[in-house]
């Protein structure tokens, strides 16, 4: 499953100063450090959190959590969850705790987090200790797998064509592949397969806030954060304290309207193709007017690089290079508009060089971070049973030939690879034993702050007004600029300046703000 936050092991970080944001705002009747005063002790089913330097000379502490796998039995069968934390910065004046979610599904906190850690504004890395966990069934902590060895999985993926089907013997093989991963994941665990829903996850972060002694939540998700987000908002709406959602799925597209029998995939209904095929039409736009030597792949104007980029496509379906298929470049092109600096530039050299015949230097990867186990393992499995249990997709597998080509009518390339990318929910095995569908307009204790990109490749600009109108107490702000989520493309002082306000004292911007990137892409 592809909506995942980004990797930091494929990305270098832009340093940005907070830009002042001279504009007027509303300050709300906010619980600054006094909202942790009070705070109860943990009580019984809270978990421990015994603290320890996550590896040698590491700033992050790791420490794990035993929550009940089925919360309606906290005595039956418990899971570990895996939790880290990087303390304040400024030890005297610390705030309390901040928790923070990379998205995903099956975004692991506990490397994400620290990966992307100089990405948080530094005025909430210095008032709060930020906490994350990877969610149960994800990464480090008790996760859904379903392979004897990493060897087994590798050879499951080679079972399937890379990207996603484009003919019939290719779509045979996606089927049938993703229907045996259900089948060897329902023989392996399958209780877990049915406790590690969003709803599951939100009862967790609320054991996880009492463990800390918060009496009240801070929270900053983004991506599939969001949606998670706003569960616990409406199953606790009397325990937020402040809440970031950044690049949002719209409630009423993650339950299909509270209607179990789909029609359409999660990713249609969230308009994840037509963002993607908007995203890299200004990819293609801005590259064509920057010229070579900013954009590698231009062809001189907007016009001639969309061309340029439309013959490449046409010329890998019949010829391609090396492993470098149509559909495994469609799917790195999508992934690769998440983040701008430098995702967008090294797109355009490995578009460049497919163009001359060239296979795609391999990426160079930054160090891990200093973590226990940076590289836990991450199969599609443990994605596709939060996803797969939680939002209802169509049931047959032979519909999303005719739903990729109704959206490549609309989407273009990105179509296909949205709408296949949700087919392994057909054939998945199991269903939340115990979901949250709504209602998501509970009125929260304080307001939440929403922020939408306009051009995102995976989570719709119109994905973020909806939750901003769902939810019962919210602010839009926007953030007219590129990529997947406001924060990990660290690439606007002003929504950086309007995060760390309202998280810090509940300062909301203006109904309408707009703030746009520091700096264009190939400027």
């Amino acid at each position: 499953m592809p909506l995942s936050g980004p990797a930091g092991g494929r990305r270098r970080r832009q340093a940005a100063g907070l830009a002042a944001a001279a504009v007027c705002s509303a300050l709300l009747a906010w619980g600054g450090p006094g909202a942790a005063q009070g705070a109860p002790s943990p009580s019984a089913g809270v978990p421990r959190l015994d603290w320890s330097p996550c590896a040698p000379g590491s700033p992050y502490d790791c420490a794990t959590a035993k929550v009940p796998l089925d919360h309606a039995d906290p005595a039956g069968r418990s899971i570990d969850l895996a939790v880290i934390r990087r303390k304040a910065a400024d030890g005297p004046r610390r705030m309390g705790t901040l928790f923070m979610n990379p998205g995903g599904p099956g975004g692991p906190g506990t490397v994400q987090i620290p990966q992307n850690y100089d990405s948080i504004p530094a005025e909430l890395r210095e008032r709060f200790d930020i906490v994350s966990w990877d969610p149960r069934g994800i990464g480090n902590s008790t996760a859904v797998n379903c392979f004897d060895t990493t060897r087994d999985a590798e050879a499951w993926g080679r079972t399937k064509p890379a990207g996603f089907p484009v003919d019939a013997k290719e779509r045979t093989a996606w089927i049938d592949a993703y229907e045996d991963l259900g089948r060897l994941c329902e023989k392996r665990d399958p209780d877990l397969l049915r406790h590690v829903s969003t709803a599951d996850t939100a009862r967790d972060l609320d054991l996880l806030r009492q463990a800390v002694g918060e009496a009240q939540l801070n929270y900053f998700g983004v991506s599939y954060g969001t949606i998670l987000g706003a569960t616990y908002a409406n199953m606790f709406p009397g325990k937020v304290r402040a809440m970031v959602l950044d690049s949002n799925i719209a409630p009423s597209a993650w339950t299909n309207g509270n209607r179990p029998d789909a029609r359409t995939p999660t990713f249609l209904r969230m308009g994840s193709d037509r963002s993607a095929a908007a995203t890299l039409d200004r990819f293609l736009a801005l590259c064509g007017s920057a010229g070579t030597g900013r954009c590698a792949f231009s062809a001189g104007s907007p016009e001639a690089t969309r061309a340029k980029y439309d013959q490449l496509m046409q010329r890998l379906r019949e010829h391609p290079v090396d492993s470098w298929t149509y559909a495994r470049t469609v799917a790195d092109t999508v992934s690769s508009l998440y983040i701008v600096d430098p995702g967008w530039t090294d797109l355009a050299r490995r578009l460049q060089d497919l163009w001359q015949g060239k296979v795609p230097k391999p990426p160079v990867f930054p160090p891990p971070p200093p973590v226990a186990n940076p590289n836990p393992y991450l199969g599609d499995e443990q994605a596709m049973a939060v996803w797969c249990g939680d939002s209802p997709n169509p049931r047959n597998p032979t519909a999303y030939r005719l739903l990729a080509e109704d959206s490549a009518r609309r989407a273009g390339d990105a179509g296909p690879y949205w709408t296949w990318a949700g087919e392994p929910c057909a054939t998945w095995p199991a269903q939340a034993a115990d979901g949250y569908s709504g209602p998501w307009n509970e009125r929260t204790a304080h307001p939440v702050l929403v922020i939408g990109t306009t051009y995102d490749p995976s989570t719709s600009y119109a994905g973020s007004e909806a939750m901003a109108k769902e939810l019962a107490d919210a602010r839009l702000l926007t953030h007219d600029g590129y990529g997947h989520t406001a924060l990990f493309n660290n690439a606007s002082g002003c929504v950086k300046t309007w995060e760390s306000r309202y998280l810090l004292d509940g300062t909301l911007p203006p109904a309408g703000t707009v703030c746009r990137p520091d700096r264009q892409p190939f400027a």
